[in-house]
């Protein structure tokens, strides 16, 4: 695409986007006397997205990934810390420039029934980013685009196009989100649970329809997801990022973070995981932690946050909170044991 920035001098690791220290806090109200106080959804997250990387972003529910994806696409603005577009800082951009970011950063939100207008066809929700960042010239044009989109997310233009959301399987509403995402070609998509709402028989033939379009259009892709069979799948040669209670506990290329676990956290998710062996399925034994109750996130507990449920947490960890350390080649962890 012509619309795009140059990288800064000087930048390093071929970073797309990079957030250092990032922060989103949201006020709570409290009962007592309308007094208010912060609650942090992403707490000092540094992460680096390389161009054309697959990232998978893990965690429980409520730990703050959705929120770090609105946040590097830009619909939220970080309360703390950088973003980082090509070594620019984002707050820093011109105008032209902030829009030529947000159409180069999309997301593929997590339920097509929300995520499409219902008073317009598929043509019109097509159409309208395509008129809107002058990608198509006259309708012809238009027309044979949107055509072609359809067909990339094995959508049929002629039986598709003028239907309505309503009229339309989940899986087809959820291919014509992913085609919304991809008309603009951007360099980085944020794919939000993006098959948490289909048939769990259709889920692979999404993930590789995903895939062989990044691989195509040559995008990098964040993938959100609780579930750690499918982050290994779609981050299959990428990395997995493990997130808990707002923070990046663990980082490292996925098969090496399934493999050998580092931090308690992803060894108590894996420790769940079902297995298709039988046998190895009955040996196996879930780690058994000191609390099943999460922490809030209005009011998180002092030095590691996962320690009130880490069954091999000593004094120190009560007090301090460990930093994401180097591990390894290209391992990250936040835990003393391993630091």
């Amino acid at each position: 695409m012509e619309d795009t920035l140059p990288a800064t001098d000087g930048e390093t690791s071929n970073s797309l986007v990079r957030l250092e220290k990032v922060s989103f806090t949201y006020r709570e109200a409290s009962s007592v006397f309308g007094a208010s106080k912060n609650v942090y959804a992403v707490d000092g997250v540094t992460l680096s997205i390389r161009e054309g990387e697959v990232v998978a972003l893990a965690g429980e529910s409520g730990c703050g990934k959705t929120t770090l994806g609105k946040v590097i696409v830009g619909l939220l603005k970080p309360t703390d810390g950088r973003l980082l577009y090509k070594g620019r800082d984002v707050e820093n951009l011109s105008k032209k420039e902030w829009m030529i970011y947000r159409r180069n950063m999309q997301m593929i939100h997590q339920n097509p029934y929300q995520a499409l207008n219902p008073t317009k066809t598929v043509y019109s929700i097509l159409s309208a980013p395509l008129r809107f960042h002058k990608l198509v010239k006259n309708k012809e044009e238009e027309k044979k685009m949107i055509e072609e989109i359809l067909w990339s997310v094995n959508l049929r233009p002629e039986e598709i196009a003028e239907k309505y959301p309503h009229q339309l399987s989940g899986g087809q509403r959820q291919r014509v989100v992913v085609a919304r995402a991809i008309s603009l070609h951007p360099e980085l998509i944020v794919a939000d649970e993006p098959v948490s709402m289909i048939d769990v028989s259709l889920r692979i033939d999404m993930l590789d329809m995903m895939l062989n379009l990044k691989q195509k259009l040559n995008m990098s892709t964040i993938f959100i997801t609780h579930d750690l069979g499918l982050a290994r799948y779609y981050a299959r040669g990428g990395k997995l990022v493990i997130m808990y209670l707002g923070s990046i506990v663990e980082a490292g290329p996925t098969e090496d973070v399934i493999q050998k676990p580092l931090h308690p956290y992803t060894k108590a998710l894996l420790s769940v995981v079902p297995v298709p062996d039988p046998k190895v399925a009955k040996t196996r034994k879930p780690m058994r932690l000191r609390s099943l109750d999460i922490p809030s996130a209005a009011n998180p507990p002092s030095g590691c946050k996962f320690h009130p449920r880490c069954p091999y947490a000593m004094d120190r960890c009560s007090k301090e909170r460990p930093k994401l350390s180097v591990v390894g080649k290209d391992r990250y962890v936040a835990c003393f044991m391993e630091g």
